[in-house]
């Protein structure tokens, strides 16, 4: 393990003066000169040769990765995975790097979602100025327009943006399991609309303003040797203070304001405001809902502000390791009952695809994803969403419910 220099030249003289504390009052004078030499050694040199700049590269090239043909995200030159601890013992900048890292995956899934799956990139809120925070989501060209299917894929909280499931996952694993891409794609093979929300892009970032200094208000009348001692006095406390800012943080960044999107402050407002403007204008006659984590707590809220919309238009909701709780929401007796018969958990659990998986609370059936990952959840469900959708259309057609309910709600009753 490496130690910093500033660690090895300081460890001494804080020994030193502990010993000193416990030495009683003849030992002040000892303390005076410790506390001289600490006034001597130039902590600013020290801290700087502590940690690098925080200047990191804004393309994937300038990191040297890249992602391969089994969308792997790879180093140009070794061919290694991502490795976090690239300086060690320098955990804050290895962080910073990382989320240098991650802004710049979140623009290249964002160009996929345009390139790739084929989707437009629109604007909210719809009547927005110029001069306004503004957010976006994606659509398909037939989101509005498919007579028969609309999909709407909603992604839990965190630093996760429209088109991702997991950042973790796509710079550790790959691009299928971290991002919505492939249910995208074979939504739009089985001739879904699509429309993909943006939940957690709530507010813009500015930086916040200096404050003038105010000038001060003493009288000219005090005299002069007063007011140099308070000078002094105040240069001091400023030196002081600064020192201590640039221990805490040695390289001072920028102090930023959040400028909120209007009516998308939050995940639960943007997706009553994608409904509004949105989904409730499509024509689709059957809707279905992926949400994960977070975006399933969405859902249930929208379900309480727009019940009789969602009731009519939503065929079915597949939820993934949803954190929603119809207690805390206060969600009412109908919406649980509508829960019970169109929507579907698959929840982290170490048992084999679609297993009923118990639960204390009376919303939907609980099923496991096939994996106790809590971020893989979506991506190891695919097929048994696709499927619960196929057989809720039916159902909806023939007025029965969809097999995977039917079948949770007999073992569960075979069970109790």
């Amino acid at each position: 393990m490496s130690i910093s220099l500033s660690s090895l030249i300081l460890c001494p003289i804080w020994i030193s003066m502990a010993q000193i504390q416990q030495g009683g009052p003849d030992e002040k004078e000892n303390t005076t000169a410790l506390k001289d030499l600490l006034s001597r050694i130039d902590l600013d040199e020290l801290m700087k040769k502590d940690e690098p700049p925080l200047d990191f590269p804004d393309t994937l090239e300038g990191f040297e990765y890249a992602f391969n043909e089994k969308g792997q995200l790879r180093h140009i030159k070794t061919g290694e995975p991502f490795v976090f601890n690239y300086r060690e013992d320098l955990h804050r900048w290895n962080q910073k790097r990382y989320e240098a890292l991650g802004e710049i995956i979140t623009k290249y899934v964002y160009e996929l979602l345009e390139k790739d799956c084929n989707l437009k990139k629109i604007s909210i809120p719809v009547d927005a100025s110029e001069s306004e925070p503004k957010s976006f989501i994606f659509m398909s060209e037939d989101a509005l327009t498919n007579p028969q299917k609309l999909m709407v894929l909603i992604h839990g909280s965190g630093v996760v943006r429209a088109g991702q499931w997991a950042r973790r996952l796509i710079i550790n694993e790959d691009l299928d399991s971290g991002t919505q891409i492939p249910f995208i794609k074979r939504a739009m093979d089985e001739g879904y609309g699509v429309i993909v929300l943006n939940p957690n892009e709530n507010y813009i970032e500015v930086e916040k303003p200096k404050i003038p200094v105010q000038a001060s208000s003493e009288s000219s009348d005090e005299p002069a040797e007063k007011r140099e001692r308070k000078d002094k006095i105040s240069k001091e406390a400023k030196r002081r203070r600064e020192f201590y800012e640039k221990y805490r943080n040695p390289q001072r960044e920028k102090e930023m304001m959040q400028l909120y999107i209007r009516e998308n402050g939050s995940p639960e407002e943007h997706a009553i405001y994608v409904w509004d403007h949105f989904i409730a204008q499509s024509v689709a006659e059957n809707v279905f809902f992926v949400a994960h984590s977070y975006g399933g707590l969405a859902f249930v809220e929208l379900m309480i502000q727009r019940e009789a919309d969602v009731k009519n238009k939503v065929t079915a909701v597949a939820l993934t390791d949803s954190c929603h709780n119809v207690w805390h929401q206060e969600a009412g007796k109908t919406i649980r009952e509508w829960m019970r018969e169109n929507c579907c958990n698959w929840v982290s659990s170490s048992e084999p695809l679609d297993t009923s998986v118990e639960s204390m609370l009376p919303d939907c059936p609980r099923v496991s994803a096939g994996t106790d990952r809590h971020e893989l959840t979506s991506w190891k469900s695919l097929p048994s969403i696709f499927k619960f959708f196929a057989e809720a259309s039916e159902a909806r057609s023939s007025s029965q419910k969809p097999a995977l309910a039917r079948r949770s709600h007999r073992i569960k009753h075979e069970e109790l």
